[in-house]
């Protein structure tokens, strides 16, 4: 049979080379045998460059404390210009209306005039803290009604102060005089025997002109009630103190 393959010499170790070294000082050994430059045999490595910080958001400026509200003006029931001088003890009511009852009691006659007094002072009631479950309504006939009406409703001592709403309007007849008269003097007579504040809120007028112009009068008797019965809290923490 032919021999068609080589015949095979014995592994010789020493004929083998050994691996160049890894590094930069077996790269210029290798440079130098083969005469070829250490850049060439080392390629230049770019330094790392560190990765930029992270930019941390500044925190935003705490906003600037809005300015405290400043207080209302006190508004009177009537505009006196009152100078009280210095010095001396004083007892004064403010229009405060939180925990009180209040209740209103408004004539229907000329009912237009009287719905506009009774908005103006329910919302005067509520804009001084006289919550709506505490303020009662009570409708009547008309302004010879209140007195009764609100005399009645005194004596419960189930409220703090009392605003009594009603409009007269001149005629022809002595018909205005009777009935002003009577309602102003039935509704002093009201307070004084029951010792409740009770707020005159009746316009007597000689036209109706003059009493649209006078609707704002509902909102000064429930600011008046308000005072009166502040004023009254007042007087009995000073005698119990």
């Amino acid at each position: 049979m032919t021999q068609w393959y080589e015949e095979r010499r014995p592994f010789d170790a020493d004929e083998v080379e050994d691996p160049p070294a890894a590094g930069p000082a077996a790269a210029a050994a290798y440079a130098a045998e083969d005469d070829v430059s250490v850049e060439d045999a080392v390629p230049e490595l770019e330094p790392e460059v560190p990765p930029e910080p992270e930019a941390v958001a500044e925190p935003a400026p705490e906003p600037e404390p809005e300015p405290a509200p400043s207080p209302a003006p006190k508004l009177e029931h009537v505009t006196s210009g009152l100078q009280i001088p210095e010095d001396y003890n004083v007892i004064e009511g403010e229009p405060k209306g939180e925990r009180r009852a209040v209740a209103v009691i408004v004539g229907r006659f000329n009912g237009e005039i009287t719905s506009g007094l009774l908005q103006q002072a329910l919302d005067e009631l509520q804009l001084h803290g006289v919550s709506r479950s505490n303020i009662t309504v009570v409708p009547v006939p008309g302004a010879f009604e209140l007195p009764l009406a609100v005399m009645a409703f005194a004596k419960t001592r189930r409220y703090a102060c009392i605003v009594a709403l009603g409009c007269v309007i001149r005629g022809d007849t002595p018909h205005f005089d009777f009935v002003a008269s009577e309602a102003a003097s039935g509704l002093q007579v009201a307070a004084l025997e029951t010792g409740t504040p009770v707020a005159f809120g009746v316009l007597t007028t000689d036209t109706t002109e003059q009493a649209r112009e006078r609707i704002t009068r509902g909102a000064d008797a429930a600011r008046s009630a308000l005072e009166m019965a502040e004023l009254f809290t007042q007087l009995r923490a000073a005698n119990s103190s």
